[in-house]
């Protein structure tokens, strides 16, 4: 067995299952495209679940992938076990309806035995299978030449997520030796047992039935193989590491982290645990960044949010106290970049957003113990621990590690109930568990549109009509010779002008008819061969295969939609040249009416960043750019600067759509010939959507023109409230705000005036109680911050006075109560305004020196204001 690096071990993966003529599918970006069921993609069959379920059929049925991925369920345990990661890569070979059992086992032994690519010695090599899958035992026994007692039954070797594709799988396992009992329990020391002499490498599932909606099952129309072996593991057994954090995927990382904390791997556990999280986070969050997720409160976003967390608590155990995981990004790119070159591509904006993240975390992490120490105070009060409901809020609400909860608790002579954490923590994962399992569950076979095979030309790029003919016909997923029945019908004809929806752009509509029938069709999707399905309502008449048609494409729709199009990719590159080339499409859709476009940015855009990207736009609308598309091998589209729209998988060959070389990308879509036929471009609006992701809003054409229309009819309707004509409406609204503000002016000062001449004889309104003066009143108030001003006024001329005032507002109560340092230790202003405000059915609190309140009951402030005057007595 030859010892090979990380990335020497994928390419060898790569190049034997190409060899063995199956397609190469480009790693897919970790933020799941068109599929809102994942998270993340999580598994290397996460990408390819349209192959499986039945929904595309792919180019070459025989498919291999290194694909990176993201689990967060257990990444409590990242860092205290030798195995846990939240980034891993998984190696996979697949065959859709091509080869099965004994081609994926034989591939597999082939690969894992061969001298020429891993060479493990076979007498190390353990399998284990379902009890009931004699076929694969089979195999293994007769076919491989496994003896008996190297193949275990196992009854949870089963793979199924739910519903959709599920079979038996097979596990092979490496022998690492004795030297590896050491931590293991006896009774777990056999292959698919809990131990580290015999390491899971290799997941061969046989996807063979369906798992339908009422819970039964049975046997696919087309059945599939999946497999997974983890590059990390495999790298750990190649190398001979201990762990995956040993193997060369992860000793570059740590060794910068030397560098940068000034500590040493591989002398402490609690610091080896330290350096284990942090490199395994700044994977993670690196490679996400990259591509199209940012840190957030929710979702992806909130993921990546408590990584950064999480590994900035463990630099602690590193004596690290400032922002640091940034500085690490260059060496991921170095270690990892040379397959997936867009983490090295985008490292100065990961590096940014990494950076701003960690720094307002050290500042979050402040806000954290503040409010710790209203926990504390609370436990102090009772039993001397903070509960394990309050400690989860704590860390999964606010990002305070539980570490550093228990840590304080200890100081401050407390315990935690961890326990109580523990179960929260539970509970949390099996809400993630079952909403990951409902997500990873595919749609079942269905095997009409699979089995369609004949081609249907798409002829819409040129033409809006055509005379086709009717190919198939499709009701409730049954194939049809004719239908005369009204309403919902799938049809597929051997050519067509109708444009399926993709690439955000939505399908045609328009009519089919012949002399026998008329339908309307609403809708185009693509069918699992690529021909275009026409969903269409059938009006009247009847329809029959074979028969010719007359397919019309609505001329208004398209004219409209192929303006929005073409302005979406003007919109797209104003974007990267107004904010920079780290902005990438997050999705977008193209309709008539409008165009919507999706696109990863920290920040809200300002008024005049909208202002230069409409005005970039309508330029180029102006300079009556030509629009040419041609097709060419993606090698060549990539070296004319072609941009490739986020997720989207192209072929060998591509389309381009180059706007006079100012936009140059790849896209299926239908544009305008010259951008002068869109006419004209307005921005509507610019929102946040999520995680770093922000959203435009936009017309073209007539529509903007009512855009446009609608403000002026706006400014008119404005001009005549004011009596001016539209180009005197500035004019006038300054010289109404100055008016205002000085009428704001007056109103004030006389306000103070008419409080000064109330307040003026503060001894007045002074009790002394006990000793100590207490100014207890109702006084005239806007609002809470005028109360509060009242306060101040007060307050400079009675500094040694405990203070409590009310007022009325639009039958709401204000409150606001202080008391002077030097008597905060017999008597605190938060509990003088618990009485107030529950007197006046209200709320309120505060420091022990000034609190704040209010209520919904004013008949009752002369009893809140008794409060004050009862409360001081019995205190002091």
């Amino acid at each position: 067995m030859k010892k090979r690096t990380g990335n020497e071990l994928r390419d060898l993966f790569l190049e034997y299952f190409s060899n063995m003529d199956h397609m190469v599918e480009p790693s897919a970006p970790l933020v799941p495209i068109d599929d809102d069921s994942l998270l993340w993609i999580n598994s290397g069959v996460a990408t390819l679940k349209k192959y499986f379920d039945g929904r595309v059929i792919p180019e070459n049925p025989k498919i291999v992938n290194a694909q990176k991925a993201i689990r967060t369920n257990d990444i409590e345990n990242v860092g205290f076990t030798a195995r846990h990661h939240t980034f891993f890569e998984m190696l996979g070979n697949f065959s859709i309806g091509d080869y099965f059992k004994k081609e994926a086992i034989e591939y597999a032994w082939d690969f894992l035995t061969n001298k020429d690519y891993i060479g493990f010695d076979p007498d190390l090599l353990y399998v284990t299978i379902h009890p009931e899958d004699e076929d694969a035992y089979r195999i293994w026994n007769e076919t491989i030449g496994l003896s008996p007692e190297r193949i275990i039954r196992i009854e949870g070797n089963f793979w199924d997520i739910g519903e959709g594709p599920c079979g038996p799988n097979s596990e092979i396992f490496y022998d690492r030796g004795t030297s590896y009992e050491l931590d293991s329990p006896a009774e777990e020391l056999y292959p698919g047992g809990e131990n580290e002499r015999y390491l899971e490498i290799w997941n061969l599932v046989f996807s063979e039935f369906n798992h339908n909606k009422d819970g039964s099952y049975t046997p696919l129309p087309k059945k599939n193989i999946d497999t997974g072996m983890g590059l990390e593991r495999l790298a750990s057994i190649i190398q001979d590491a201990p762990t995956n954090f040993d193997t060369d995927l992860f000793t570059p990382i740590l060794g910068a982290l030397e560098k940068i904390s000034g500590s040493s791997y591989g002398q402490d556990d609690q610091i080896d645990t330290a350096f284990k999280v942090i490199s395994d986070h700044i994977r993670t969050v690196s490679f996400a960044v990259a591509d199209g997720a940012l840190p957030s409160n929710e979702g992806r976003g909130y993921v990546l949010r408590r990584l950064i967390r999480r590994a900035v608590r463990f630099s602690k155990d590193l004596n690290i106290r400032r922002a640091f995981m940034y500085e690490l990004v260059d060496t991921v790119a170095e270690v990892m970049g040379g397959f997936y070159s867009n983490v090295r591509e985008r490292k100065d904006f990961i590096k940014e957003v990494i950076k701003k993240e960690e720094e307002r975390f050290l500042v979050t992490l402040d806000e954290g113990i503040r409010i710790y120490e209203g926990l504390r105070d609370e436990a102090k009060k009772n039993d001397s621990v903070i509960s394990g409901e309050a400690a989860f809020r704590l860390y999964d609400t606010y990002g305070f590690p539980y570490e550093l909860t228990k840590e304080y608790a200890e100081n401050d002579g407390l315990k935690v109930d961890e326990e109580g954490f523990i179960e929260e923590m539970k509970q949390q994962r099996e809400r993630a568990r079952n909403a990951r399992k409902a997500g990873e569950s595919m749609q079942v076979q269905s095997e009409t549109l699979a089995n369609i095979t004949a081609p249907s030309v798409f002829t819409g790029y040129d033409s809006r009509k055509e005379e086709a003919v009717l190919t198939h016909i499709i009701k409730a997923d049954t194939a049809l010779e004719s239908l005369s029945e009204t309403g919902s019908v799938e049809l597929l004809f051997d050519k067509t002008p109708f444009y399926a929806v993709s690439g955000g752009q939505i399908a045609d509509r328009g009519i089919i008819e012949n002399r026998e029938a008329k339908l309307e069709v609403t809708s185009v999707y693509k069918a699992p061969n690529g021909q275009n399905v026409h969903v269409a309502n059938l009006l009247s008449g009847t329809i029959n295969t074979g028969a010719v048609y007359s397919l019309t494409v609505s001329r208004n729709d398209r004219n409209f939609i192929i303006k929005n199009h073409t302005a979406t990719h003007l919109l797209h590159q104003a974007l990267k040249d107004t904010l920079g080339d780290h902005v990438n499409q997050a999705g977008s859709l193209v309709e008539k009416e409008r165009l919507r476009f999706d696109f990863s940015h920290l920040e809200g855009l300002s008024e005049a960043e909208i202002k230069t990207i409409e005005e970039i736009v309508n330029e180029k609308i102006y300079e009556n750019m030509d629009v040419r598309i041609s097709e060419m091998p993606i090698e060549e589209a990539k070296a004319k600067g072609a941009m490739a729209l986020f997720g989207e998988k192209y072929g060998s060959v591509v389309r381009v759509v180059d706007i006079d070389e100012y936009s140059v990308e790849l896209c299926g879509g239908i544009h305008v010939r010259n951008t002068a036929e869109i006419g004209l471009f307005k921005i509507v609006s610019e929102s946040g959507i999520g995680a770093g992701v922000r959203r435009i809003e936009a017309v073209t054409s007539k529509y903007a023109a009512a855009t446009y229309k609608a403000k002026e009819d706006q400014l008119q309707k404005i001009a005549s409230v004011l009596k001016v004509k539209e180009n005197q409406v500035t004019k006038k609204l300054d010289a109404v705000l100055e008016e205002s503000k000085a009428l704001k002016e007056e109103n004030k000062s006389l306000k103070a005036s008419r409080q000064d001449e109330k307040l003026s004889n503060i001894d007045a309104l002074a009790e002394t109680i006990e000793g100590v003066r207490v100014i207890s009143a109702e006084v005239p108030a806007g609002n809470a911050k005028e109360l509060r001003e009242t306060m101040d006024n007060i307050k400079s001329k009675a500094q040694d006075a405990i203070i409590a005032l009310a007022s009325v507002n639009d039958d709401k109560v204000s409150l606001v109560v202080t008391v002077p340092k030097t008597l905060t230790d017999r008597i605190k202003a938060g509990e003088i305004m618990k009485g107030m405000a529950e007197a006046v059915d209200g709320k309120g609190g505060g420091r022990p020196d000034m609190a704040q309140g209010g209520g919904t009951n004013p008949a009752n402030i002369t009893i809140a204001l008794q409060f004050v005057k009862n409360h001081v007595k019995s205190s002091l």
